[in-house]
């Protein structure tokens, strides 16, 4: 079996194994990562060699700790950990599993009101943990403004609701944590990603955020946006964040992670509307409202469909994708949720 890890920023970790009666045999650990002294690969191997098939990450990461300080104390593994390691042997024995391994399914459901998008993540994926769709990839679009809040986020804290009434914003309070989110039609860009939870195996939601969010500095890069992974989920160019992320896990192995970048925000508008609004420009370059939030469009210099397609081509290019359309049950699934739910006052205040 083999199975390897490219550490996000660091080096590449591989793992070769066999499974004899439920445990790993004749392990061989091997990458372009530095270690000092060379022995440290073989404690790794006796580390690991007679582990149960079935070893968390932490296990393994434990395993190959306590191997090391008590047969190599002081040893150095460069550009990697143990827990990469651990990870890689994840892998080979198919527990954990790669962006190769996967077939992703683009969709496009055209325009849609917000809360039919926050009811699509939902049944995405839920039907990704139920075994009866595979990974997805969409971007939203929609013409009805609104502040889409966090699940975990208090609805009189977030929005103040009679701007959001004059302006005929309408609030949705999605499945993920985070925070607020001001969407005017065309002034942000949105993605959801719906992936198995295979995929982030032994990674902590720090690092899977990083790791789900790294294709995404190569897209910004293709329209000439140098950008960085900063805090828990947020991207950002020297000009200040571009923008933030979210993440939902389901029991039954599905994680959605979904992004939304500022594209030309009327800034005065998101600062009424928003009670906590002048917060939110801080971190976005711009220190006052009665300016707009625009790292996307001033850094690009490019219409927001264009960047759309941009992101798409880049995503088709790095990861295997095909066309794909939703079904007669999740979107009848979804209007369902949307009404029952998503635009339901006790759902939208349940945390007032």
């Amino acid at each position: 079996m083999h199975g390897a890890y490219k550490v996000p920023g660091g080096k590449l970790v591989v793992v070769d194994l066999e499974v004899s009666g439920g445990r790993l045999a004749g392990v061989v650990v091997s990458g372009d990562f530095f270690a000092e002294p060379d022995e440290l690969l073989d404690v790794f191997v006796r580390a690991l060699d007679g582990l149960p098939e079935t070893s968390t990450v932490a296990q393994l990461t434990t395993a190959l700790d306590e191997r090391v300080a008590a047969e190599l104390p002081g040893a150095q593994l460069i550009g990697a950990t143990t827990r990469d390691v651990a990870i890689a042997v994840r892998r080979a024995l198919g527990r954990s599993t790669s962006w190769a391994d996967h077939e992703f399914t683009f969709l496009d459901p055209g325009v849609l009101p917000p809360a039919m998008h926050t009811a699509l993540d939902q049944v995405l994926t839920e039907e990704l943990a139920a075994g009866r769709r595979g990974p997805t990839f969409r971007f939203w679009e929609w013409d009805t403004p609104a502040v889409v809040i966090g699940s975990f986020q208090s609805l009189s804290n977030e929005v103040d609701l009679e701007a959001a009434e004059r302006y005929g914003v309408r609030v949705v309070r999605r499945i993920s944590g985070g925070g607020a989110m001001f969407m005017e039609a065309g002034n942000c860009i949105t993605f959801s990603l719906v992936v198995p939870e295979s995929l982030v195996d032994g990674l902590s939601y720090e690092e899977s955020y990083a790791f789900l969010n790294q294709w995404v500095l190569g897209a910004l890069a293709d329209v000439e946006v140098q950008a960085s992974l900063t805090g828990l989920n947020d991207i950002a160019s020297p000009a200040g964040k571009i923008a933030g992320s979210a993440q939902k896990r389901l029991v039954g192995g599905a994680v959605l992670h979904h992004v939304t970048m500022a594209y030309d925000i009327d800034a005065d508008k998101m600062n009424q509307v928003l009670r906590i609004g002048r917060e939110k420009l801080s971190d976005k370059g711009t220190a006052s409202s009665g300016k707009r939030v625009d790292p996307v469009r001033s850094q690009t210099r490019l219409p927001r469909e264009d960047v759309i397609t941009a992101f798409e081509a880049h995503f088709r290019g790095r990861y295997r994708t095909v066309d794909g359309e939703l079904t007669a049950d999740e979107l009848a699934r979804a209007d369902r949720l949307r009404v029952e739910k998503f635009e339901s006052p006790g759902w939208t205040a349940r945390l007032p």
